[in-house]
């Protein structure tokens, strides 16, 4: 199958995307931290919180390049939250019940990978100093720890990464997204099916977006010839009719047909994310594309044709199913859109445009 990234010139004749906000992380989040679930756009307070979505917040947070005074109190809020979840021996704890007890214990799972991730793009880039410091002494000590699990390992590389950019003297970064690009492992050789695992799960992008950051910062050529290969052959698995579907609830294996629902926002900002760095890399315009189909995801160029996100709370839908929305807005897929809009409006930024469009000609 081909797998060559099509170059769509910046588009003319398509939706504007919004800028992002922050009225709903700031409906779903207290004195605690950020709540997990919503019924449409109320929390649902009996669900607590989960360190998953709360490092999610902190890093879109410090992505911020004038952050408002409403998004330093979050990302300081959040970052606490993070902080408590930590062992001393820098495994994590992920889930706190809404009377603030810990549910389960101090592990290696996913949670502890995307508290690293929200970690070192706060010591990275975060505009506060004290932020800064505090998430760089929380990094170090999570980073002593080793998952066995790929995405746990890809997300912790991707804090890692962030905090290298920052500070290419940083050994511990620099260990840390070296193993991680081992444990994801490379691609095979059948051109139908060049990824390392034998199914598409979710949170893919990451993956390839890890090999391509430990290719670029640690300067190995071929890593990163690999991590690139490995996400345009994503980006035309999740092209449907010119526009993306993300691989969904229940993955795509080889051999089997794609089923196209439930999709998640997770997965389009995953893309955002990976096709944002693979453009910065590498500087070729062509990632423009897959970057503008994750975008356009949120507005309505998708499976269904559904705009995902609520101009009214600032929230996004939880996932489109075969029916339409879910119409349920929770943190995670809040979190995604911000992340997406946040490449929308960067994009503009290095353009020298106000504001972009969002979708594909």
């Amino acid at each position: 199958m081909s797998v060559t990234l099509r170059l769509v010139p910046p588009p003319l004749q398509l939706i504007d995307a919004p800028e992002p906000s922050w009225a709903h992380l700031a409906r779903l989040s207290d004195d605690t931290g950020l709540l997990e679930h919503a019924r449409h756009a109320i929390p649902r307070r009996e669900h607590g919180y989960c360190v998953d979505d709360v490092a999610r917040g902190l890093l879109v947070a410090a992505r911020e390049v004038q952050p408002t005074a409403q998004v330093t109190a979050l990302a300081e809020r959040w970052l606490g939250f993070v902080t408590h979840a930590m062992a001393a021996d820098g495994r994590v704890r992920n889930r706190l019940s809404y009377d603030r007890r810990w549910l389960d214990e101090p592990s290696t799972g996913d949670w502890w990978g995307r508290a690293l991730h929200g970690l070192g793009t706060a010591a990275a880039r975060s505009t506060v100093p004290w932020i800064r410091r505090e998430a760089r002494t929380a990094f170090l000590i999570g980073a002593r720890q080793r998952s066995p699990w790929p995405r746990a390992m890809a997300f912790a590389g991707l804090g890692a990464a962030a905090l290298l950019r920052a500070d290419s003297s940083c050994r511990e970064a620099a260990e840390l997204l070296a193993d991680a690009a081992t444990v994801i492992g490379l691609p095979g050789g059948d051109p139908e099916w060049v990824w390392p695992e034998r199914e598409l799960t979710y949170a893919n992008p990451a993956l390839a977006e890890v090999l391509i950051h430990a290719g670029d910062l640690l300067g190995d050529e071929p890593l990163l010839t690999d991590g690139l290969r490995m996400l345009r052959w994503l980006c035309a698995m999740q092209e449907h009719e010119g526009h993306l579907s993300t691989v969904p609830v229940g993955g795509w294996r080889p051999g089997t047909p794609k089923h196209r629902y439930d999709q998640q926002p997770i997965e389009a900002a995953c893309t955002a994310d990976a096709c944002a760095t693979a453009a910065a890399v590498t500087g070729d315009d062509a990632w423009d594309a897959p970057l503008f189909q994750a975008i356009a995801w949120f507005l309505g160029d998708n499976d269904g044709g559904f705009v995902m996100y609520d101009p009214l709370t600032g929230g996004c839908h939880d996932g489109l199913t075969p029916d339409g929305p879910n119409l349920n807005q929770g943190a995670e897929s809040t979190l995604a859109l911000v992340a997406t809009l946040q490449h929308a409006r960067a994009w503009a930024a290095r353009r020298g445009a106000t504001r972009p469009s969002g979708g594909l000609a």
